[in-house]
């Protein structure tokens, strides 16, 4: 009898070892990455990790800005993320907890004014803000181009703005707390309730109003000054302007889960994505310096930007101002 139950005890921890091994296998090498990145750039990446590892199963979800920080928060160190890439900062700090502390990595090569407290998040991006118009269909509908905020009040842009969403977009918020610096609350609320008006959506994406003006649904677009260039570039009606107050901006960047740190395939993919391909992302797409050493420009990207007032861009200030967009 003894001898039976040492036998069962005996293959009971071959199976507990086969399912270890067969865990090894694909699980230990695939690395998942959560991103608010555009489709441009996310390909890019995929495609430079692809093939720097191509031992590696790397996974790269799109997921709004919004729905990464709340993802990770609900289901905690039992997310299916590994890396987290361009999120903004406000939403890193959110995360805090089940971030991982990148004692290891070199953070001097970054100018110092964007290195986050903690270390828990490396800079991947300066993201800039405009006013974007598709002359096409200011032609069509015969409006002049707007020169100011005031004017994309004026009733012949009905259903023809389109604005990210500040609860769910870093982009979209960016404007919003530029605005709210700018004018005073009050009058920044006011402003939005009345553009409102002639908003077709609030998109819940940064890039939804650029999609949308590539495909002429609108005429105007609050959005990503990088995403304008990119579709310029390639042939689309947009032009790019600034208004008074200048561009909004915020501050993105990357992280590993805690819960992922100690493998070496999410290490080795991490250190690739936050040193040699965020230069490649800084010189394609994102050329407002954040690295020491490098100061890269962008064809068609505009030269000489007056940024905008961006003060109080705390996370205790975005929760604030979110509650209150949700409620007004």
């Amino acid at each position: 009898m003894k001898r039976f139950v040492s036998v069962i005890i005996a293959l009971f921890a071959l199976c507990l070892a086969a399912a270890a091994l067969a865990s090894c296998g694909g699980s230990e090498n695939k690395v998942t990455i959560w991103t608010s990145g555009e489709d441009y750039k996310n390909a890019y990446y995929l495609e430079e990790c692809e093939k720097k590892f191509p031992d590696y199963e790397i996974v790269l979800e799109y997921m709004n800005s919004s729905t990464i920080a709340a993802k990770v928060l609900e289901e905690g160190d039992d997310c299916s993320c590994d890396i987290i890439l361009s999120e903004e900062y406000g939403y890193l700090y959110k995360c805090e907890e089940y971030l991982h502390e990148l004692t290891d990595f070199d953070f001097s090569v970054f100018l110092d004014d964007i290195v986050p407290e903690g270390h828990k998040f490396t800079p991947e991006l300066k993201n800039g803000g405009c006013i974007i118009l598709n002359t096409e269909v200011l032609k069509e509908k015969g409006l002049a181009e707007p020169k100011s905020y005031d004017d994309l009040l004026d009733p012949g842009f009905k259903g023809l703005v389109s604005m990210p969403n500040p609860n769910s977009s870093g982009t979209g918020y960016m404007f919003l707390r530029q605005l709210t610096n700018e004018w005073g609350e009050d009058k920044a609320f006011d402003y939005f309730d009345k553009l409102a008006e002639n908003v077709l959506s609030f998109t819940s994406s940064g890039s939804g109003p650029v999609n949308a003006l590539v495909h002429g649904e609108v005429a105007v677009g609050l959005g990503m000054t990088s995403q304008a260039v990119v579709e310029i570039n390639e042939g689309a009606p947009l032009k790019i302007v600034f208004f008074e107050e200048g561009s909004p901006y915020s501050m993105y960047g990357n992280a590993v889960l805690e819960k992922s740190a100690g493998r070496k395939c999410v290490t080795d993919v991490f250190n690739y994505l936050a040193t040699d391909l965020c230069r490649g992302d800084n010189e394609r797409y994102f050329p407002d310096q954040i690295f020491k050493d490098f100061a890269p420009t962008v064809d068609g990207f505009p030269t000489g930007i007056k940024y905008g007032n961006m003060k109080n861009d705390t996370l205790a200030e975005k929760e604030r101002l979110g509650a209150k967009w949700t409620h007004e």
